[in-house]
């Protein structure tokens, strides 16, 4: 007995040891269980949504370079309030913003940006600032700035041909993306309007080079629209050439071209949309005050006027009521003087014809009118 009795109580311990053993490793395994249904469950919940109005997105980049045509765009992260205060756009800009999404602004413009221009976009932060449709604001004021590309001598060829001021066509490879309001160079050629422009005009032509028949088309278009004929292509007549090809308008006149001809009977024709239109017998300059040689675009014109000056014998001259006039290189001019005979060297250095013949030349002859003027015939 005393020994089974030992057996028994020793047999106890061994038992209640393995039963809170087993109560133990089921209370960890719950426990594990638990956690990690805890764990699973937290990260399938959603993000908080952000109580902060952000800036995601915005162009041109700050710093960018960009042509007329770029489009200024802003993405935030929340959709906007219909009464929130807009981005400002520093110089002020023709156009107006648009929403293309809830989150989602365009600068919609009505005239290209000027080629050359710096542009600020501002987009406003703080109390005064955007404002989301829950009442979140941009903490902070954000500005960008970009630059508008210069137009290039090759893009302005282009709108000249295109809008009909040069003797040329041009032919874009591809159809314009954004035609009429891009600064950028496009793909394409030129071509002669007419075959029968005389080598004295077409000689003169470059493609993405300055030239005098760029130049002369330059005054012309300056001349239609009431600005300063000085041939060169800055902001005003960029910013001109862009809105009239943008909106299809043409040179409502003729191409028209002027070339002097010092050989034994001197004369003048005149040219209109690559034909021969007119002919007369001029007088240019005598020995001493020789006509200028060479290509040159009408710069003032005049339907009378008094000139004054030096003869080659150093007497002076004061003839007031000369008509029809066209000043093309210095005081060298087109206009009607009365002489005895025509066709040969007699004035001081203007190319003079009978008052009837002036008269029809002078109207064709408008400013940005190329004048070639031949060399002196040598014996």
């Amino acid at each position: 007995m005393a020994g089974s009795h030992a057996a028994s109580k020793s047999s106890r311990p061994i038992v209640l040891i393995a039963a809170g053993l087993a109560g133990a490793l089921v209370v960890v395994a719950v426990s594990v269980w638990l956690l990690s249904s805890r764990s699973t469950n937290h990260t399938a919940l959603p993000a908080p949504t952000s109580t902060h109005l952000a800036v995601l997105d915005s162009a041109p980049t700050n710093a960018s370079t960009v042509d007329s045509s770029a489009s200024i765009r802003i993405t935030l992260n929340q959709p906007l309030a219909s009464n929130s205060p807009l981005p400002t756009l520093s110089p002020s800009l023709p156009g107006s913003w648009e929403r293309l999404s809830p989150t989602t602004l365009m600068f919609v413009q009505s005239a290209p940006f000027t080629p050359g221009q710096t542009v600020t976009v501002t987009i406003p932060g703080g109390a005064a600032g955007i404002r989301s449709v829950n009442g979140n604001r941009l903490a902070a004021s954000t500005t960008t700035t970009f630059q508008v590309a210069p137009i290039s001598t090759l893009r302005v060829q282009q709108l000249l041909a295109e809008l009909g001021y040069l003797p040329l066509n041009f032919s874009p490879t591809a159809p314009s993306t954004s035609p009429g309001v891009s600064t950028g160079d496009e793909q394409g050629s030129f071509s002669w309007r007419w075959t029968t422009l005389p080598a004295s005009l077409t000689s003169q032509w470059s493609p993405g080079q300055a030239n005098v028949i760029t130049q002369g088309a330059i005054m012309n278009f300056e001349t239609l629209h009431n600005m300063t004929a000085d041939g060169q292509a800055g902001p005003q007549v960029w910013n001109q050439l862009l809105a009239d090809r943008a909106a299809g308008k043409t040179d409502p006149n003729p191409y028209t071209y002027v070339y002097v001809s010092q050989t034994s009977s001197e004369s003048l024709t005149l040219y209109s949309n690559g034909a021969v239109v007119y002919q007369t017998p001029v007088n240019t300059g005598v020995k001493g005050a020789r006509t200028g040689v060479g290509t040159f675009p009408v710069f003032e014109h005049l339907r009378v006027t008094t000139m004054s000056g030096t003869n080659p014998d150093g007497t002076k001259y004061h003839d007031p009521g000369i008509p029809w006039v066209s000043y093309f290189h210095g005081g060298d001019a087109l206009h009607g003087f009365i002489r005895p005979s025509y066709g040969s060297p007699q004035s001081d250095g203007c190319v003079e014809m009978p008052f009837a013949n002036a008269q029809t030349v002078w109207p064709q002859t408008p400013i940005g009118t190329l004048v070639t003027v031949g060399p002196l015939e040598t014996v």
